[in-house]
């Protein structure tokens, strides 16, 4: 764990890119006429919680313009406070601090056991950086979640499951679909982490805002936004974003599946397209929903199966396994846009690693073709591709590439006798070095 120095060129090329990135954001506002994207919305939604007013309609059925858990506005309201540009730049400032220790933990937990160079640890950061792009640009917060997920996981590393529970129910509590890691902790018995995560998330959901929103004026936000987000589903779609949730946009399980099996519109997202469909049978809601859950089933399994027991965990095969589960985390959310692949940065930094320093050869060249063929289907999401190829799934393909991988390494470590011929060849040199 390090600051950027201003004495490492990749360090500099890091804090000129944030520059960059968050003149993107203010320079609309300060000079043009005013940031789009989402950037209003955070600053209306702030502006809600200091006036005391409603975030979400009576109606749960009504459109909700801001879709978020009261706690988002609760922390939006401090920055907002002070104006537009204060809270456009403390927004851009957490990117920037959540990108630089995003890599930080996911080197630092890739379980190789090495320090990589700079060119190697810049690497993850060069093959994601559309999707940084997108976090600036729109205004999202996943960058931040995956921070505060692998903090978590961090913490739970060095003997502290209370407060990693406490990150992974602040990042539920900003945006749910982190909820997702609760299932794994439970398997693998980190029963503090556990406890901390749904003792923090009482404390974020009902504790915190009560005395910005009132406890009764909290309780019954949440329980509106439950049922307009959480409990509503219907052919039409799910949530509040109906033109999204099965059009090319979203990437999850869940979108490609109903996608494949029913004959939805993948082009709803915009009215002034024709409608296009690619089903490649004809059922009905239900029955695609089945589906859906029958793949979960066989993926989930499939997870607990490689899964190494306990007695047999390493820091290799952790870091394996995290891998996977961040890449089943991001395709498992009902709504996965193109920003939510930020979160295979720590997947991706896991292979290269393993791209770098297993000690064979030919899984070395296995490993860096596998981050080839994803990095490629990754690729296809630039504007200069038709979005049909989106809406078959291309992110989500490079996601099954990058857990294969990862699966194929959990299941296939380097044995004892590679690794010490390995410390070896690397032992001899230094003792030919030595003088006689």
């Amino acid at each position: 764990m390090r600051y950027p120095s201003l004495r490492a060129p990749l360090d500099i090329l890091f804090l000129v890119c944030c520059v960059a990135l968050t003149a993107d954001v203010l320079v609309p506002e300060i000079w043009g006429n005013g940031k789009t994207k989402d950037y209003p919305l955070w600053f209306w939604a702030g502006q809600q919680v200091l006036a005391g007013k409603d975030l979400y309609p009576s109606n749960p059925n009504s459109y909700f313009d801001f879709i978020y858990p009261p706690l988002s506005a609760v922390l939006l309201a401090i920055p907002s406070y002070f104006g537009k540009i204060p809270l456009y730049l403390c927004l851009s400032l957490f990117n920037a601090v959540a990108w630089w220790m995003t890599a930080q933990f996911s080197h630092a937990m890739a379980g190789s056991g090495r320090t990589s160079g700079p060119w190697l640890f810049a690497l993850p950061g060069f093959v994601t950086i559309t999707f940084v792009f997108d976090m600036f640009d729109l205004g999202q917060p996943n960058l931040v979640l995956l921070a505060l997920m692998l903090f978590g996981f961090w913490l739970l590393q060095h003997g502290r499951p209370w407060m990693g529970g406490s990150m992974f129910a602040l990042a539920t509590a900003i945006k749910v679909f982190p909820v997702a890691v609760f299932p794994y902790l439970i398997w693998r018995r980190q029963w503090a982490a556990v406890a901390g995560m749904v003792v923090f998330l009482g404390v974020f959901l009902f504790v915190l805002p009560a005395p910005f929103r009132g406890y009764q004026h909290n309780v019954t936000e949440l329980k509106t936004w439950y049922q307009g987000m959480v409990g509503s589903s219907s052919e039409k779609g799910f949530g509040q974003r109906d033109e999204q949730n099965w059009s090319w946009v979203n990437q999850s399980i869940i979108a490609m599946t109903h996608r494949l099996t029913r004959p939805v519109n993948y082009n709803q997202d915009d009215p002034s397209k024709p409608p296009r469909t690619m089903n490649l049978v004809d059922l009905d809601f239900r029955t695609a929903n089945w589906i859906v859950l029958a793949i979960s089933f066989l993926i989930g399994a499939g997870f607990l199966a490689v899964m190494p027991s306990r007695a047999r965990m390493t820091p290799r095969s952790t870091a394996e396994e995290l891998g996977i589960l961040f890449c089943l985390m991001t395709v498992a959310s009902p709504l996965a846009r193109q920003y939510y692949f930020m979160w295979l940065f720590f997947p991706v930094t896991v292979l290269i690693h393993r791209a770098a320093y297993d000690p064979r050869a030919a899984v070395r060249a296995g490993t860096w073709a596998a981050l080839a063929l994803a990095g490629g289907l990754m690729c296809l999401s630039f504007p200069v591709f038709p979005n049909d190829l989106q809406a078959w799934g291309n992110n989500l393909a490079a996601t099954a590439v990058i857990a294969g991988g990862l699966v194929w390494h959990i299941l296939h470590p380097p044995s004892d006798a590679v690794a010490l011929s390995l410390a070896a060849g690397e032992l001899q040199p230094a003792i030919q070095q030595q003088p006689r």
